[in-house]
């Protein structure tokens, strides 16, 4: 199997193999700079990241609230336990998230390798 012609960052020459007739892997493949930036875009907008964003402001504002006297600290306490269950099941839905990206992936590479051994076994590569 070929490898990427692309270079990491820690100036090593990329060691993803790509197809037939392939030059580049996803994360080097100039056709695909503008495709991985979107992503990337999409991934800084996500639910879970505006959701912890808010979960952290409305901690700081209770802790404020807590400071000047506006809420009691048991009702604060409370607050702050159930915010915290917030915030693990989100960090669970990401997991979840990014547990799915990784099977649809590996999907795709081992269909793409079954395709490369299929053309093995014709011939053609």
């Amino acid at each position: 199997m070929a490898e990427c012609a692309g270079i990491t960052r820690d100036g090593e020459r990329c060691r993803v193999g790509v197809g037939p007739g392939e030059r580049w892997c996803y994360n080097h493949d100039p056709a695909r700079q503008d495709e991985r930036k979107r992503n990337a875009s999409k991934a800084g907008k996500s639910k879970p990241n505006r959701e912890l964003q808010g979960i952290k402001a409305r901690l700081s504002d209770l802790a404020d609230d807590v400071l000047v006297g506006r809420v009691d600290r048991g009702n604060a306490a409370v607050a702050g336990q159930l915010l915290n269950t917030v915030i693990r099941a989100v960090a669970v839905e990401l997991k979840v998230r990014e547990q799915m990206e990784l099977e649809a992936r590996l999907e795709e590479l081992e269909s793409a390798l079954e395709r490369q051994k299929d053309n093995g076994r014709r011939g053609y590569g």
